[in-house]
């Protein structure tokens, strides 16, 4: 595959004759504001046949290059005229009659005072390997039938012929990865067949965006692979993010997209092909962590820590196949009556080799992948199923599950939930409680509301967990149908010695109250963080100072002897009169 060349910035007849130009793997054309040849590259006349002197003062098609091309000439000429810029598919016969496969890329260059003129680049793509000669003439072979573009196989042909050009001219490329962020939810909202046209309509700005010698690939449903020569700064990634963001109207909607873009140059980046391209789709991840609309260059080190997280994940994979997941239970209690009014499933990996593993030692490196939806169905089956043996025992306690955005949004979740259900016909949905990371942004929060509804109707209660710790807390207190909000750890466990800290607990209460919802302090880990929360008027509390989180077999010892803890018990006595009327008002 012979790569667009930089030779399309070529100017007039005094410049061609530069060593660049002349020398160039590509076969290039430049015309005038007449659309007459002007000059043509030695390789131009090599793959055409076509003697200089015939080619310089005719137009294309006096040349005999417009039939010879197969190329709608009126239409890529106005296409080139109104963007200033064009690229086609044709065919053209060489020299020798054969007919071949190829790319044709035109640029319009205007240098005032001069007239304009355009260059064209004929790009050969017989050196492709393919199983036989009518696969290269197939467009559906190498271009994505939506957007017209490249796609993943043709894209993987550039790639590795753009290195080698970058190697010849010592020159720099820049192999970005860019992916929209949060198509899905701008696909369910417009419907497929507008959501195809919002790619086509996206792909043709990208397209116009770029040089004449660069190229833009679409390798998937929302992600293409842009190749970019001579970046000289990254001001251009930044350019090319806020022209993004700019409106597309179609078909009476205008949609505002944001895109994340990771990049890899080579020589910085001296690997292959494939190389560079798995390094700058990990950049594209990592804009995407950082926030989403914004770009990221590729960097060895975090190379390293993303392999280490892929070989955690994939050993992670293995261990919930092995069924080395466990589940324990933290005990909470209403502060004024002592009882005992549920337990949290918290996940635990016994490793065989390193023992058991907090969630913090693992539970990284399954957000966004594809662990993510299964640990969360594994983590509710084994509270189901634990809940049961429980309730065979005498024991009948509803369990808070933590559940992701990414899970709660998936399109099967529902349906999962109905099914699990189903096969413990013995536990009422009521003893479900699914809790929700308030401070993982919800980024569709219809969705949401709608599948917390249909659980709802089951019977199925929701809880914002770690409340106050994310930008969202109030939208998503307003908006989402919660049934519980629970205290962040992180505050609670500090309000006695950091007045900040006892501001936001006290302003959570104040809120909980107008909201008229109940909440539950998380880390209370003393007395006397029960009593200031009792003072406060909270009444529901977990932590260490009332239970550390245990194994399913170790509960119904611990709750035979919580009756008995007789500091807990004082202060229930205590708070039986004056909490009540202060939770009241």
């Amino acid at each position: 595959m012979k790569a667009i060349s930089s030779a399309c910035t070529v100017a007039f007849p005094a410049r061609l004759a530069e060593t660049g130009f002349q020398h160039a793997d590509e076969a290039i054309l430049v015309t005038d504001q007449h659309h007459r040849i002007v000059a043509a590259n030695p390789r131009f006349v090599e793959l055409t046949g076509k003697p200089l002197n015939a080619l310089v003062g005719a137009t294309l098609e006096a040349a005999g290059l417009g039939g010879r091309w197969h190329v709608d000439g009126p239409r890529f000429v106005a296409e080139l005229e109104n963007g200033g810029r064009a690229r086609a598919e044709v065919r053209w016969r060489d020299a020798h009659g054969r007919e071949r496969p190829g790319l044709l890329s035109a640029r319009r260059v205007q240098e005032p005072p001069r007239a304009p003129h355009q260059v064209l680049v004929l790009t050969d793509l017989t050196c492709l390997a393919v199983p036989d000669a009518a696969a290269v003439m197939s467009r559906e072979v190498y271009f994505d039938s939506l957007t017209g573009l490249p796609n993943q196989q043709l894209t993987t042909q550039l790639i590795e012929e753009s290195i080698r050009h970058a190697r010849r001219h010592a020159g720099q490329l820049a192999v970005c990865a860019l992916d929209i962020d949060h198509f899905k939810y701008h696909n369910d909202q417009l419907g497929r067949q507008v959501g195809d046209l919002l790619l086509a309509t996206f792909a043709q700005r990208i397209n116009h965006l770029l040089g004449g010698d660069d190229v833009v690939a679409r390798v998937g449903g929302d992600e293409f692979v842009l190749l970019l020569h001579g970046v000289e700064d990254d001001s251009l990634y930044q350019r090319l993010l806020e022209a993004i963001e700019q409106p597309l109207e179609l078909q009476g909607h205008s949609v505002r997209l944001t895109a994340s873009l990771g990049v890899t140059c080579f020589p910085d980046d001296c690997g292959e092909g494939d190389v560079l391209l798995r390094h700058a789709t990990q950049a594209m991840y990592r804009a995407k962590q950082r926030g989403r609309n914004t770009f990221h260059r590729f960097d060895p080190n975090q190379d390293r820590e993303l392999q280490v997280r892929q070989e955690r994940r994939t050993r992670l994979a293995q261990g919930l196949a092995r069924d080395e997941l466990r589940l324990h239970f933290q005990p909470q209690v209403d502060l004024f009556d002592g009882s005992v009014v549920g337990v949290e499933a918290l996940v635990r990996w016994q490793h065989p080799e390193e023992g058991l593993l907090m969630p913090g030692a693992f539970l990284s490196v399954v957000t966004g992948s594809h662990l993510e939806q299964r640990l969360g169905e594994w983590v509710l089956e084994a509270a189901l199923r634990q809940t049961a043996e429980w309730q065979g025992a005498g024991i009948d306690l509803p369990v808070h599950v933590n559940i992701s955005p990414a899970h709660l949004l998936s399109d099967t979740f529902v349906t999962g939930l109905e099914a699990l259900l189903a096969r413990y016909p013995n536990v009422s949905p009521s003893r479900l409680k699914l809790e929700i990371l308030e401070s993982t942004a919800i980024h569709d929060v219809q969705q949401a509301l709608a599948t917390m509804r249909r659980c709802q109707a089951m019977g199925i209660d929701f809880a914002i967990d770690d409340f106050g710790t994310g930008f969202s807390s109030l939208t998503h207190l307003r908006q989402l149908p919660v049934d519980l909000i629970k205290i962040d750890q992180s505050f609670v466990r500090d309000m006695l010695s950091d007045p900040d800290d006892l501001a936001i607990v006290e302003s959570v209460i104040f809120m909980a109250n107008r909201f008229k919802r109940p909440m539950l302090a998380e880390g209370v880990e003393t007395l006397e963080h029960a009593r200031a929360l009792v003072n406060l008027g909270c009444c529901l509390a977990q932590g260490y100072g009332i239970a550390r989180p245990m194994p399913a077999e170790a509960l119904p010892d611990w709750l035979a002897e919580w009756p008995h803890r007789h500091e807990w018990r004082a202060l229930t006595l205590q708070t039986l009169g004056a909490g009540r009327r202060v939770a009241a008002r």
